[in-house]
């Protein structure tokens, strides 16, 4: 089945690069290969299924589309919205971690 295409943004990219230099620095190499791994799946997952994903906090955040889907193995959720042509992922943060707050937060200058 062909899926849509998943378009992660700027901020999103930055929370990839942020949990890989993580595993890189706090484990090894290989770790940081199984989470692009476990990303790359939640990613062809909700390309084929992204009705699938949990509304949990959309309420909240007062965001009625917003949904989440968590990475196997590692304590990460990928928050997205389903486009009629794309997913459109938010950002992919850490499940422990305040995320409305997270979800709100600016993009840091480079």
């Amino acid at each position: 089945m062909q899926g849509k295409p998943v378009i992660p943004r700027g901020r999103a990219l930055a929370d990839v690069d942020d949990a890989i230099d993580y595993y890189r620095r706090e484990a090894d190499g290989a770790t940081a290969l199984t989470f692009v791994d476990a990303l790359e799946k939640a990613f062809d997952h909700l390309s084929r299924h992204p009705a699938t994903g949990s509304l949990r906090y959309a309420h909240e955040l007062e965001l009625p589309e917003l949904r989440f889907w968590p990475l196997t193995r590692f304590p990460f959720l990928v928050f997205y919205l389903d486009r009629p042509d794309h997913v459109d992922v938010w950002r992919i943060l850490h499940g422990e971690r305040d995320i409305p707050s997270w979800l709100h937060e600016p993009m840091p200058p480079k």
